[in-house]
């Protein structure tokens, strides 16, 4: 069966509870794809899961893993799998639920439904910088708020991963895109055709103009920033910063006449195929934040808790 590294914890708290242990290398089971993981990225899930914020989700068995997305290449496949070894692949593992090792390892089994080839051009890091945020932009922007050329567009925590890819998504569209993020973003976001980007510190949401859609990647007075929406108008919350702000989200859904759609991405084949075509007509473009080992985890999550830099937190994953 062999051994490989794998970043688990036994108990929920903050990032000291991350450790790198050997444990058995995963087996896989019919439909299932083992992939030896190059990259994987540090997701707000992560530290939701490892704080026991989710526990209602995961339960309070232990040892539990971290990680959900990676790029790597398959190591081997279960009955009815096509893809072959040695095929450079990128996916993700159902967010939702408890595993006793996630992607931050050598090795990860995954569900082949769950598993695309990955995009040509791109580094494995790269690759794995955009398994959240690109299927999370697609969803939001076409499936969810139906954004139209035209249509004034706000993009609320535009400098994280999935805040630039849906600036991205969104002027490909022909949206009129305003985005709120740090000062330091706005040459990045002015490249991508922004017109106006505002820094958040400096503007109060009673201060903004109405929109047509919302895009919420930050998760806090999102019923607040519910009511900058014009007549018609959309909002979708990527996440949300309490059970107070998820609880007001389900009730506008039921009784608001402003729709606010609120939905926590889980990528599947034919959402990463929809990025792919996407990153091969120059459309969306990988952000890289900083980088990180294995032995390096804990210090990504307590980089992403304290925020303050652009793209996304990769963790490198090198071959035993």
């Amino acid at each position: 069966m062999g051994l490989m590294r794998a970043i688990q914890f036994d108990a929920f708290g903050g990032p000291e509870v991350l450790r790198v242990r050997s444990v058995p290398r995963p087996v896989v089971g019919s439909g299932e794809v083992l992939v030896r993981v190059q990259a994987s990225t540090v997701n707000g899930h992560d530290l939701l899961a490892r704080s026991g914020a989710l526990r209602i989700r995961t339960g309070r068995r232990f040892p539990m893993g971290v990680g959900i997305d990676f790029a790597g290449v398959v190591a081997g496949c279960g009955d009815g799998v096509s893809l072959g070894p040695g095929t450079a692949v990128w996916g993700s593992l159902p967010a939702m639920t408890r595993h006793v090792t996630g992607t931050m390892a050598d090795y990860v089994a995954v569900g082949a439904d769950r598993v695309a080839p990955m995009p040509p051009g791109l580094s494995p890091a790269e690759a794995a910088s955009l398994v959240v945020p690109g299927p999370t932009a697609v969803r939001a922007l076409r499936r969810s708020a139906r954004v139209k050329a035209g249509e004034r567009l706000l993009v609320r925590g535009a400098g994280g991963g999935v805040g630039l890819a849906v600036v991205q998504l969104g002027v490909a569209i022909g949206a009129a895109v305003t985005t709120l993020s740090a000062e330091r973003d706005f040459e990045r976001l002015r490249s991508y055709g922004v017109k106006f980007p505002l820094d958040y510190r400096d503007h109060a949401v009673d201060d903004l103009d109405r929109f047509d859609v919302i895009v919420d990647t930050v998760g806090r007075e999102l019923l607040a920033y519910r009511r900058r929406l014009a007549p018609g108008g959309r909002m979708v919350a990527i996440a949300a910063g309490s059970v107070g702000e998820l609880a007001g989200a389900v009730a506008s859904v039921v009784f608001g006449p402003r729709r606010l759609r609120f939905f926590s991405d889980d990528a599947r084949t034919e959402h990463l195929n929809a990025v792919t075509e996407l990153v091969e007509a120059g459309v969306l473009r990988p952000v890289l934040g900083p980088r990180y080992t294995l032995d390096g985890v804990a210090d990504a999550h307590r980089s992403l808790a304290a925020g303050g830099c652009t793209g996304k937190r990769v963790v490198d994953i090198s071959p035993l």
